[in-house]
């Protein structure tokens, strides 16, 4: 039997309308590098949204758009603040310590952090024998399925601004957060409330593809440079063009992220109905129930999930992950074998 994975939200390959368009244009010869027609029209699309004339890269995946972003940001010196629960701190193997920066990680229950937990971190960096702080880094939605609302994200670029640090916001799961029925935040919000931010695709429905948001410009000088030293400069850079301009020309980027929640949403009620709690609260496409250990023993006999955190000697935390694709009926098989 077959074991049906809730493991991520990029186990599928790519939305059929997506999978069409490549096969359209396939034999249309473009320029290379991002500066394609398909790249501009993305551009064009995403730019209508947030409102803006930010700048705009497209790169393959969401480490190399945090390291290349950080990398081309800070000086040899600064560092990034982040939640323990980062990405960058926990799952790039390295990569922006390796890019010559250190990540100064805030202990947070519910993977947001705050203007008081990020002014401990400056009140402990205080001369030139200590990395200076100069980034803040966060997700949306972040690593432990939490959402930021649009009072959260005004506080911390307000505090950000006040304190001469750059805010950089993670949208690798950004569908998810932007549908989610907490998150009062658009694209154009994040534009106006950001330095700079990325809108991820891996995640929501594309074959690959992070589209890069500059908006305070004195940081897009010399950006290329950075993307090409970095490896993240596709010959066929069509390939992410043509992604990001389906994903946003009939709102299908926000119809995947709509479809997934629904289904992380029906699975967390059919949890929460059979009188099981959660790490937190769930409000997106990742979910966090704690179940006995003995019952998710039984429940990987049928399913994939990561065991996230052992809570007890008899109960532990699990991570669900649904997805544009994940079908309804799986859930239900699910909640059934539950």
């Amino acid at each position: 039997m077959t074991k049906y994975s809730f493991k991520n939200d990029y186990s599928e390959g790519a939305h059929p309308a997506i999978l069409q368009r490549i096969i359209e244009t396939n034999l249309q010869q473009t320029v290379g590098y991002g500066e394609d027609i398909f790249c501009n029209e993305a551009r064009a699309l995403i730019k209508e949204y947030i409102q803006r004339d930010s700048a705009i890269h497209f790169v393959s995946g969401g480490t190399q758009a945090n390291l290349i972003v950080i990398a081309a940001i800070l000086r040899p010196y600064e560092s990034v603040i982040a939640a323990e629960s980062g990405h960058i701190a926990v799952h790039e193997t390295g990569a922006i310590e390796a890019t010559g920066h250190k990540v100064n990680t805030i202990n947070t229950d519910n993977g947001k952090i705050n203007p008081s937990q990020i002014q401990e971190v400056l009140n402990q960096h205080t001369d030139e024998h200590m990395v200076k702080p100069k980034m803040v880094y966060i997700s949306n939605s972040t690593e432990v399925g939490s959402v930021y609302s649009k009072s959260e994200l005004t506080e911390l670029y307000q505090f950000c601004q006040e304190n001469n640090l750059y805010l950089f916001v993670d949208g690798a799961r950004l569908g998810s957060a932007l549908t989610s029925s907490t998150c009062d935040l658009t694209l154009e919000d994040l534009a106006n409330l950001s330095d700079v931010f990325y809108i991820g695709g891996t995640k929501n429905g594309a074959l690959i593809g992070e589209a890069i948001i500059i908006n305070n410009q004195d940081l897009n000088e010399n950006f290329r440079f950075h993307i090409k030293q970095r490896g993240g400069m596709l010959a066929k850079g069509r390939l992410i063009g043509i992604q990001f301009a389906e994903l946003f020309k009939n709102n299908l980027f926000f119809e995947m992220g709509i479809h997934a929640n629904a289904m992380a949403k029906k699975l967390a009620d059919g949890i929460s109905t059979k009188g099981f709690n959660f790490l937190n609260e769930p409000s997106s496409n990742q979910i966090f129930p704690i179940l006995p250990n003995h019952l998710i023993n039984q429940l990987q006999e049928r399913f994939e999930f990561f065991v996230w955190q052992k809570i007890d000697e008899d109960s532990s935390a699990i991570r669900l992950v649904t997805s544009w694709a994940t079908p309804e009926h799986q859930v239900d098989n699910f909640l059934n074998q539950l």
